[in-house]
């Protein structure tokens, strides 16, 4: 079993529970009853505990809720132990299975005071983890421990609750404050671009009037390498007739072809000269050339065109019945697998360019942001020069689409270069805009949170670096900022009900 004590935090907030108290603040003469919010992390779960002060002799309710750290959906199934320990004297329960998806109660009596820490041991099919929620004090006197929870509140003017059954029902997450490399980042448009070798344009060779057979050619359709495409006729042409130069070729083929053989058998006896064989073997050479090319790429008077590779018709240049020189551009077949992004820079950026450290893609159209690694992509190549013409500096990824990315279509992109200088970010999806300002939920407890303003930098297309109103010892909502933005401007919930299950 693996211990891990990730992000931990000990909250502790005051709630006044379901029942009539006084608001006054607590003295010697009046105990309030105020509860602990304990929470922590491991590399799996988080779990989030609210729980009666801990008093020797005195039992503790501990209403505990799982959330996995991958989904912050709820535990489902699985047997959950808690541990008291303080010192070497420790207490424990066991439940099986939750009361509800995500919420396991227990119940513990304290037999020693002192500072301890509570241990949540999780063993699900998937395996065994261990949550550690260190600094859980216990103490002698219930009074003390009242008193302590209540000087131990954690206050907060802009506050929202948004409770964890509110969480496990939507597109919910938070994760802590990144301190973490954050160079300069060039936001600008790019193209997207077919590959090398990605992409073939059919031309063809001969003249003639091109002819497609039924709907194999449309663009947009599917082909396989060696498929049939078109073909190129002359059919009753008086000029450049293809038919005429095929029989011409198979003609002259077979003189030259005869020929050779004659003058061979009579080299034998001497009858003809050296020279004379050599020229019409040159001959024949040069005429079953002509004549294989022919029949090659000819049958029956025409010219018979197929699909260099595998892939899909880009572009159809030609209509059907129209004439053709011979080179002419007929089809373009494309794979649309490689793809290049090509991004055009002021050249101002020139002396950073070669710290370019990696790039993310954002498709407007779809609002989702891709990064390099993900496309499997890198740095191809960035201009060295510029002209008249076109001042602006070329940059150019390599990418594979494996997100159905379309040649010929624009997107923003945020390029990225090298840098040590160190700087706190947060999610994108975490930052919330009213009236032109900018504001972020930091949790106080995972039930609890506070608005914040915040001021902030440059953005990757995925993270922003936040340069004011933030700590790296916080933690954020990631997913599902306006959710809670919600939850508070409804001001349907309070701070401080508790919970009631």
């Amino acid at each position: 079993m693996r211990a891990y004590h990730l992000m931990v935090s000990l909250l502790v907030v005051m709630t006044l529970g379901s029942c009539n108290r006084n608001q006054t603040p607590a003295t010697d003469e009046h105990v309030h009853e105020e509860n602990l919010f304990l929470s922590s992390y491991s590399d799996e779960f988080e779990v989030f505990a609210e729980a009666t002060p801990f008093t020797v002799g005195h039992p503790s309710d501990i209403l505990a809720h799982f959330s996995y750290l991958e989904s912050f959906k709820p535990l489902e199934s699985g047997k959950v132990t808690v541990s008291l320990v303080v010192g070497t004297d420790g207490i424990r329960q066991s439940l099986e299975n939750p009361s509800k998806p995500g919420i396991y109660p227990f119940t513990l009596t304290p037999a020693t005071a002192g500072s301890g820490k509570l241990i949540f041991d999780v063993v699900t099919a998937k395996g065994a983890s261990r949550i550690v929620v260190p600094n859980v004090r216990v103490y002698s006197d219930e009074h003390d421990a009242q008193h302590a929870a209540f000087e131990a509140v954690v206050p907060s003017s802009n506050g929202v609750v948004f409770t964890k059954e509110q969480s496990w029902k939507v597109d919910f997450a938070t994760e802590p404050v990144r301190k973490e490399p954050f160079g300069q980042v060039i936001r600008t448009t790019a193209q997207i671009l077919p590959g090398q070798g990605d992409e073939r344009m059919i031309t063809a060779k001969a003249g003639g009037v091109v002819v497609f057979q039924g709907d194999n050619v449309t663009e947009g359709k599917a082909v396989a390498a060696g498929q049939f495409l078109f073909s190129v006729e002359s059919g009753d042409m008086a000029d450049n007739n293809i038919s005429v130069r095929y029989n011409e070729a198979v003609a002259e083929y077979n003189r030259a072809k005869a020929e050779y053989e004659r003058k061979k058998e009579l080299a034998k006896e001497k009858i003809v000269s050296e020279s004379e064989l050599l020229k019409a073997q040159s001959e024949y050479t040069n005429a079953e050339i002509t004549y294989e090319n022919l029949r090659k790429n000819f049958s029956a008077g025409k010219q018979v065109v197929s699909s260099p590779m595998g892939g899909f018709v880009k572009q159809v240049l030609v209509r059907n019945g129209e004439y053709v020189e011979a080179g002419q551009p007929v089809v373009v077949v494309s794979q649309n697998r490689d793809l290049l992004v090509k991004a055009e820079l002021q050249p101002k950026y020139y002396p950073i360019l070669g710290s370019i450290s990696t790039a993310n893609l954002r498709v407007s159209d779809i609002n989702r942001t891709y990064s390099l690694e993900e496309l499997n992509g890198k740095v191809v190549s960035y201009g060295k020069s510029t002209d008249v013409n076109n001042p602006l500096i070329p940059v150019v990824f390599q990418v594979k689409n494996s997100v159905d990315l379309l040649p010929g279509s624009f997107v923003e992109m945020y390029i990225k270069t090298q840098s040590n200088n160190q700087a706190l970010t947060i999610p994108n999806e975490s930052i919330v805009e009213e009236m032109g300002s900018f504001f972020v939920f930091v949790q106080l407890t995972p039930e609890f949170f506070e608005k914040r303003l915040i001021s902030k930098g440059v953005t990757d297309g995925f993270r922003t670096e936040i340069t004011e109103g933030i700590s790296a010892d916080e933690r954020v909502v990631s997913k599902g900022a306006i959710l809670v933005k919600l939850a508070q401007a409804s001001g349907a919930l309070d701070a401080h009900s508790g919970h009631v299950h």
